[in-house]
């Protein structure tokens, strides 16, 4: 199976909860963000529990994304915490 090679980017509190603020992750190819989303609880289990709830915002290349897109070699795919204010 092919793999291809992502850069997966954490903000603010996701950050201290996973260690950084980026990792480079190698995947298979054709991965939605659905399947890689399982991959991030299974790497990251401290914000497994957020992923669940759906309290996270997936960006890919800086473009919102569903549970339906693929993931493609070299993109940035970003976890965005909820935000409060007003």
């Amino acid at each position: 199976m092919e793999t291809i090679n992502i850069t997966v980017r954490f903000f603010a509190m996701l950050k201290g909860k996973v260690g950084g603020g980026e990792v480079t992750l190698t995947i298979p190819e054709n991965t939605s963000l659905g399947k890689l989303k399982g991959i991030l609880k299974g790497q990251f289990p401290s914000i497994a529990e957020l992923i669940d709830k759906k309290s996270i915002m997936f960006s890919v290349n800086q473009e919102f994304a569903t549970n339906n897109t693929i993931i493609k070699d070299g993109d940035e795919v970003a976890l965005l915490p909820p935000f409060s204010g007003g």
